[in-house]
């Protein structure tokens, strides 16, 4: 389908599908055998001008938006997932400076940010603070002209490979979520450190690490918005991160897709090549329907998200846990199709099969989404009367 791209749109698609194809293709099996962080696809990235899609041109970007950069992910995400995840966290660590930053913040960050030359990780989740953010147990006590971080952040996308980290820390236990506050936090830091490098069932060439602060002293002049707002930025993060994992789920289903009708045209089963049979063909056109069904949502999502609405939850809910069951879905029949082929390392689609499950879990479970659509439903009810 056509979904009416400007000039600028399709051009960052199809650099994003040239970077895609020439760079990521050939070493992904690799990237992914190794567990491997993919610094040089990075470096072509940001060549490209791929980090500041997203960021006002007064702060080096391009001044483009959520469709944009959805646009890029999705490209990304038909080759490797492991690597468009080590892009795209880039955006969601960058959202809360974006969202909430003073002048000076987006001053002395966003440059570096948009060129690339600076990595972002957003942490927010915990040991006993996943779904249930409230529970967050990293604490920020004000001391004279810092706050002291103490505590551990879990499974950090970019951990350790970025520079730059969005922290959400405690500022007021006895408040709950209203206690909690958000932190500039930069690597090198004194009292900051990493945890091991976590083996993953899927995304390998993304790193996931453990954050460690033990007394960490941070400038009071890095707190985003004023104490108190951490939940607020954190939850505004993800409302606007969500409709990206969206497109993430629409291009690794995509690739499968491609793959599954390549190797249905070639393979040959009672004398016909396998894409001839009815069973198949409906699978085929089940797949198709879907991945196309997610692209349209997420490309309307992403549009609204970009008109400056301010009700986005619901519907990048929606983008993100329908685009990424769809994901999970398509990836899974993708090897079913290929059969014994599909499970073998040789072929990418068990890949992407194993990748593709983290989409469901990530920036907010999709059993926690429907709780999001769910709560805007019932409020949109009770404004109605």
């Amino acid at each position: 389908m056509d979904y009416f791209f400007t000039e600028e749109q399709k051009m960052i698609q199809e650099l994003a599908r040239q970077i895609a194809e020439e760079k990521v293709v050939p070493v992904r099996a690799e990237l992914d055998e190794k567990e491997e962080f993919p610094h040089e696809i990075m470096k072509v990235l940001a060549q490209s001008d791929m980090f500041g899609i997203f960021i006002p041109e007064e702060y080096g970007g391009l001044g483009m938006g959520a469709l944009e950069l959805c646009i890029a992910v999705e490209e990304l995400s038909r080759a490797c997932l492991g690597v468009s995840t080590s892009y795209a966290a880039n955006a969601l660590g960058t959202y809360p400076i974006l969202l909430f930053g003073t002048e000076e913040q987006k001053k002395k960050y966003l440059p570096d940010i948009a060129s690339g030359k600076r990595l972002v990780a957003f942490a927010l989740t915990e040991a006993n603070a996943g779904s249930d953010a409230a529970g967050i147990q990293t604490t920020a006590k004000k001391d004279g002209d810092y706050y002291i971080l103490n505590g551990t952040k879990q499974w950090i996308t970019n951990g350790g490979e970025a520079e730059i980290y969005t922290v959400i820390a405690m500022t007021d236990p006895s408040r709950g979520a209203r206690g909690a506050s958000a932190f500039i936090v930069e690597k090198g830091t004194p009292g900051f450190s990493f945890g091991k490098k976590e083996k993953k069932m899927g995304i390998r060439a993304s790193v996931t690490r453990e954050l460690i602060f033990d007394n960490c002293k941070v400038p009071k002049e890095n707190i985003l918005g004023r104490e108190g707002m951490g939940f607020i930025v954190a939850m505004k993060t993800l409302d606007q991160s969500r409709v990206g994992v969206g497109a993430q789920g629409v291009g690794v289903a995509q690739g499968a897709l491609d793959e599954a009708i390549r190797f249905a045209r070639q393979r040959v089963q009672f004398g016909k090549p396998v894409i001839s049979f009815q069973a198949v063909q409906h699978m085929l056109a089940d797949m198709a329907t879907l991945t196309e069904a997610a692209r349209s949502l997420v490309y309307s999502v992403a549009r609204y998200v970009d008109s400056g609405a301010k009700d986005i939850s619901k519907p990048s809910a929606m983008a993100k846990v329908f685009a990424t069951d769809v994901a999970m879905k398509v990836t899974t029949d993708a090897v079913q199709v290929m059969g014994g082929s599909g499970y073998m390392r040789e072929y990418p689609v068990e890949k992407m099969m194993r990748d593709a499950k983290i989409l469901q879990i990530y920036e907010g479970t999709n059993q926690i989404q429907r709780n999001v659509i769910g709560q805007e439903l019932i409020k949109e009810a009770a404004r109605k009367g």
